[in-house]
């Protein structure tokens, strides 16, 4: 495999406005004016079929959207935000713009700003999100201190109003993310874009490869692709990125994964629940048919007299009330923590009460509290949850085959024996069973999981270096 830049090395990042030349022949002269795409007339012919397409496909899923949002109260906010309208509370004060879509890659940024703010000290902090969720997590965790906001549609007039409000000095966009129009008047405005925490999935990349005419100009407009791994790096380039400035940084997520044993809130959440010293198996960020699977193996443990908990606790909120008429149509006492939490405490409840994490935020203190856990949609072709969380919280870890979307997380955890893949719900049964039976089994394997967190930290400093010197460019 072709060598990737080495950090001590150094790169010519593709930076907007700036006049290239090209050595034509080998001897070290640059003869040859060479101009990257991106420029305006490519970006008038483009944007108007794009601004088409997006507003077709606007009018095609607007009754979805009004669904969700008369059904599950989704979608309600932030529609000006949306429209380009984007209000910050330093707007002359110089601006990184990170974009992250959802919870997971908002998670990611946790210690990437932080660098950041050591590095740059005099450059304000933008983060926008396009889901509901990802915008909750963001608030919960820089409102106050940095602008939050949800992410505009990549229409080109409304881009071209988010970049008036927003008036970066560069764009990161967390692991994917690459919008035409975005990244087109990124390049108008001379403002560098980087791919941080870069990665595409299995599932993901062949879609790409099939409208890799359309999308090549994109890639190439990014200045840098800093990638989770070598074959995350060969698909970006693949599509069009510049192989002088992909770098493998490795993932961020090892990064921000708490090695720890509890964590703030764990022990008012067992309260609440009354849930004493007894163990408990968690699902967590569980998907449609999985709880199913869960509830049938859990049975099974019930009538091989093993004293455990069972908590459920679905990734998507709009699932609560379809988990909760499972639980009990599959027989089992059913203990809610939103009731739990609104004063409804539940009594001493027995083994076969299952609890419904019902909230938003809880999922990590549910891991805290588990004996063992399993991570949800992997048993369904849904592409896995985050298995370093409930890893670094030294637990003894298990999840399905269907991980495609942390194929890295699982091939290294796999690899030094710090987590459990199974493929049947009878080898999820087994996988339980052992780890309840053998203690010292089960401690070793989580062990080995906080083990390869560790060995695998060290992607902020990186990526943060290198962001740092793109902009000293």
């Amino acid at each position: 495999m072709p060598a990737y830049p080495d950090l001590s090395s150094s790169f010519r990042p593709y930076i907007p406005g700036r006049t290239y030349f090209r050595d034509c022949n080998g001897l070290g002269i640059n003869s040859k004016r060479l101009t990257y795409p991106g420029f305006a007339n490519i970006i008038t012919q483009m944007k108007y079929v794009l601004n088409l397409i997006y507003l077709l496909a606007l009018i095609l899923i607007s009754p979805k959207i009004l669904y969700r949002i008369i059904r599950h109260g989704r979608y309600r906010a932030g529609w000006g935000e949306r429209l380009g309208k984007i209000r910050r509370k330093n707007a002359g004060k110089k601006c990184v713009w990170i974009h992250a879509v959802s919870v997971g890659e908002v998670n990611a940024t946790k210690t990437l700003i932080e660098d950041l703010q050591k590095h740059l000290p005099n450059f304000d902090i933008a983060i926008s999100a396009t889901t509901d969720t990802g915008y909750e997590r963001a608030k919960k965790l820089y409102a106050g201190k940095y602008d939050v906001f949800y992410f505009p549609f990549d229409i080109s007039f409304i881009i071209e109003r988010a970049f008036r409000y927003i008036n970066p000095a560069i764009c990161l966009l967390m692991e994917l993310e690459v919008w035409p129009n975005m990244t087109a008047e990124a390049s108008k405005k001379n403002v560098p874009v980087v791919v941080v925490n870069g990665r595409i999935s299995d599932r993901s990349f062949p879609r790409y490869k099939t409208i890799k005419p359309l999308i090549r100009k994109t890639f190439r407009r990014v200045s840098l692709f800093l990638a989770q791994s070598d074959e995350y790096a060969e698909r970006f380039i693949a599509l069009g990125g510049r192989r002088d400035t992909t770098i493998v940084t490795g993932s961020l997520k090892y990064d921000t994964a708490e090695i720890t044993g509890k964590i703030l809130g764990s022990d008012e959440l067992a309260e609440v629940l009354n849930i004493g010293s007894k163990k408990i198996l968690v699902a967590g960020g569980t998907g449609p048919g999985e709880e199913k699977i869960i509830l049938k193996v859990f049975k099974r443990l019930l009538e091989k007299s093993v004293s455990l908990r069972l908590a459920i606790v679905p990734r998507k909120p709009e699932r609560f009330g379809e988990v909760a008429e499972l639980i009990e149509n599959s027989g089992f006492e059913l203990v809610r923590l939103s009731k739990a939490k609104a004063g409804k405490k539940p009594e001493q409840a027995g083994c076969n009460a299952v609890i419904l994490g019902d909230t938003m935020g809880d999922l990590r203190k549910f891991y805290s509290l588990a004996e063992i856990v399993f991570v949800g949609r992997s048993m369904a072709t849904m592409g896995g949850s985050d298995m370093m969380e409930p890893t670094a919280l030294g637990k003894f870890t298990v999840f399905g085959e269907h991980t495609f979307n942390f194929k890295q997380t699982v091939k290294a955890l796999l690899g030094g024996d710090g987590a459990i893949e199974v493929k049947t719900p009878g080898e999820l049964f087994e996988a339980v069973c052992k780890a309840i039976g053998d203690k010292d089994y089960a401690e070793g394997i989580a062990l080995n999981g906080q083990n390869v967190i560790r060995q695998n930290q060290g992607a902020t400093e990186k990526s943060v270096s290198l962001i740092v010197q793109l902009l000293n460019d």
